[in-house]
């Protein structure tokens, strides 16, 4: 079936009246002459918005091999429509193969297109929104016109992915402020309930989170005259109430990691430059070593000093629209988009931790994101048991149910699966974010019946075994989806999702997952693969440095210019993390950079000989973190692999089964040293430093 779209100029200014639709880059596409338009979303209806922005008339053609290349090679514009897709929301569709084979064999330049429409993707379960969604701004983007001949399925994904991260960059909501926009979505149900804290089982609703946060802005306005306020509270209502508050009053919440040492909390008090804390009585006993500010705010006795306070600003809450909210709280007048909104400091698994900003353009552009992908229902459960000072833990389950119509189930221990699996049970949470270190306490103490209420569990900060994924499926009937992220993108880069609950009997659907994988990307970010030694671009099939660039990003290193500008580079953030894309977009991290060894020239990946040296023990125990391995110098070959263990092991024998499974002579460890136990961080990260020092103290 073949359309030459070529309808009067009345029509065209119609459609770009009525749907608002901005054509952009549209010098881009040849002036004369044919090419081949291949399109991030091809149909019917995208066809319309493109052809009415598109300086030439274009033909579009229905699964037409031949006669597309045909009417390209006489001069058309040409674009074909493949079968229809069912796929979940936000996911770059997978490259129809007769697509992909005609860019590539077409002798006329290929020009990919981005069809986008500009809806905000938040308070998605507001009334009428899905007429707001259908009114929503749409634009287009033409990209470079690719020469012919040197088009392939991972330069094509490349370009259109960098086109849809400039379409998500002109949001409006990015430019928004994160207070702002919390504050609009707990004031649009003030009535519900919101949370309910694990340890006693108290509620709080919106309309009275927003008032204690409201009052606890003004208090924090009048006494604390730093522009950063540290937080030193676990997760909980007053943990939540306190981040709430401290954006309200316009200044930038810091959390404290209560687990790190003592030196790597004086360095975030030092770098962040921090004078007042939130914080309680229970947590300041139970965390007495801790260096704090010298200002500190005991909130168990500050908020029932407030209870007139907060009792006013909660009828006010009832009676007034959200818009005078901000501006009674003064938050309308705070600076958002590319601000600093927070900053949370990473685990320094390598080093001294580096304070990582946020702005409220990342953490709104990275709530969308995950938003759009999750697209979860009305009446979705979350268990915020991840330290808010875990980017996870800030973005996923502290800001996001604020402005979403997600509820939200608080304990302060995620290794504590006996009560969380209690919890899950009790409340019917639905949505589990975790890490595979806290995943394995589950094994031991959850029952089946306890996580039957979980539709979706992911799981990111470290690699997901293959076995611990199979022993959580066989347990407990529940698939772990592996996500992947970093504290510098806000956190969520990808992840792994369920299949469309609703394709159609006659639908094709698109795979929303893929063993071995971390997903796809997020909507709105771009990737490259580049050579992790001289920087230059690779194929994204082929493994090398992975590079991110899109609205989570993140703006910078506190107060330290030269480790921003070595891994920021016109816009591109360095992840220092090796991998590479299939051909329908699937991501595959290698490990990281740190976590390889160069001996002999060769490049001798730590997590891929761990996980051969598990099957050559045979070892399907998941229980818990027995093995690590570990790079030292060495004089002779530049760096020697260790084997650290809680176990006795022959090496003799893991040397003989290594080799018979392939494994080259050079990988395998020359020493195995026994340690009480494999040191991890607070997020179940192996703590690099901290292993590679009990290897050398060993020797």
């Amino acid at each position: 079936m073949s359309h030459d779209c070529r309808f009067p100029l009345l029509a065209g200014w119609l459609i770009r009246t009525l749907l608002r639709v901005r054509g952009f880059g549209r010098e881009r596409l040849p002036s004369h002459g044919g090419c081949l338009l291949v399109l991030n979303r091809a149909s019917w209806a995208n066809a319309l918005l493109l052809r009415s922005v598109s300086p030439r008339p274009i033909r579009f053609l229905v699964r037409d091999f031949e006669k597309a290349a045909a009417f390209a090679r006489a001069g058309e514009v040409v674009a074909l429509i493949p079968e229809p897709v069912t796929a979940r929301p936000g996911l770059l569709l997978h490259l129809d193969p007769t697509v992909q084979a005609l860019a590539a064999q077409s002798d006329v330049p290929v020009v990919p297109v981005w069809v986008e429409r500009q809806g905000e993707h938040l308070f998605s379960f507001q009334r009428l929104q899905w007429l707001r969604r259908w009114l929503a701004p749409r634009t287009v983007d033409f990209g470079e016109a690719m020469v012919p001949g040197c088009v392939d399925g991972g330069r094509l994904r490349e370009r259109l992915m960098e086109l849809g991260e400039a379409a998500f960059q002109r949001r409006p909501l990015l430019q928004g402020h994160l207070g702002i926009v919390s504050l609009r979505g707990l004031a649009r149900r003030p009535s519900e309930t919101l949370l309910w804290d694990g340890t006693d089982g108290a509620s709080m609703s919106r309309g009275m989170l927003l008032a204690a946060g409201m009052a606890l802005a003004r208090h924090l306005e009048r006494h604390c005259a730093a522009s950063r306020i540290a937080i030193l509270l676990p997760p909980g209502r007053g943990a939540v109430v306190a981040n709430l508050g401290v954006m309200l009053a316009g200044k930038t919440p810091v959390n404290l990691n209560f687990t790190a040492g003592r030196a790597a909390q004086q360095a975030a008090v030092r770098i962040a430059e921090l004078h007042d804390v939130i914080t309680a009585g229970p947590v300041l006993s139970r965390f007495a070593e801790v260096p704090l500010p010298p200002n500190v705010v005991r909130l168990e006795q500050l908020l029932p000093s407030m209870k007139r306070s907060i009792a006013l600003w909660r009828v006010a809450v009832s009676l007034l629209p959200w818009r005078m909210l901000a501006a009674a709280v003064g938050a309308r007048r705070s600076e958002g988009g590319h601000a600093e909104a927070v900053v949370l400091f990473t685990s320094g698994s390598s080093g001294e931790p580096k304070g990582v900003v946020l702005s409220h353009h990342n953490l709104l552009g990275n709530i969308a994101q995950f938003g759009q992908m999750l697209d979860l229902s009305l009446g979705d459960t979350l268990l915020a048991s991840l330290p808010f000072f875990h980017s996870f833990g800030c973005t996923v389950t502290l800001w996001f149910p604020m402005i979403e119509r997600v509820r939200m189930v608080t304990y302060p221990n995620p290794l504590d699966a006996e009560v969380n699996a209690s919890l899950i049970e009790r409340y019917g949470i639905t949505l589990l974010l975790s890490t595979p270190t806290f995943l394995r306490a589950y094994l031991r103490k959850a029952t089946r019946e306890q996580l039957e209420t979980l539709k979706l569990i992911v799981t990111g900060a470290e690699k997901l075994p293959r076995e611990l994924a199979a022993a959580f499926a066989e347990r407990f009937g529940k698939e772990v989806r592996e996500g992947y992220g970093l504290t510098e993108t806000s956190p969520v880069a990808s992840v792994n999702l369920p299949e469309p609950a609703d394709v159609g009997s006659a639908a094709r659907v698109q795979p929303s997952a893929r063993s071995g994988s971390v997903g796809q990307l997020a909507p709105g970010l771009a990737a490259q693969i580049r050579d992790p030694e001289t920087g230059e671009p690779m194929s994204l099939l082929e493994t090398g440095m992975i590079w991110l660039r899109g609205p989570n990003i993140f703006e910078g290193y506190l107060h330290d210019p030269q480790r921003t500008a070595e891994v920021i580079r016109d816009g591109w953030f360095k992840t220092g993390d090796l991998g590479r894309f299939d051909a329908d977009g699937f991501l595959y991290i290698e490990g990281r950079v740190s976590r390889f060894s160069k001996i002999g020239g060769e490049m001798v990946p730590h997590e891929t000989l761990e996980t051969k040296i598990r099957e050559a023990l045979e070892d399907t125990d998941e229980q818990e973190r027995t093995r690590c391995i570990v790079g030292v110098p060495d004089a002779a070959k530049g760096e020697a692999i260790v084997l650290l263990s809680t176990r006795e092991i022959d090496l003799k024998a893991l040397r003989t089964r290594l080799l018979a499974m392939g494994v080259p002579a050079l990988w395998i460890p020359k020493t195995v040293k026994l340690v009480p136990q494999i040191p991890v961080l607070a997020s179940g990260k192996l703590d690099l430093k901290a292993c590679q020092q009990a290897a050398l103290a060993l020797g």
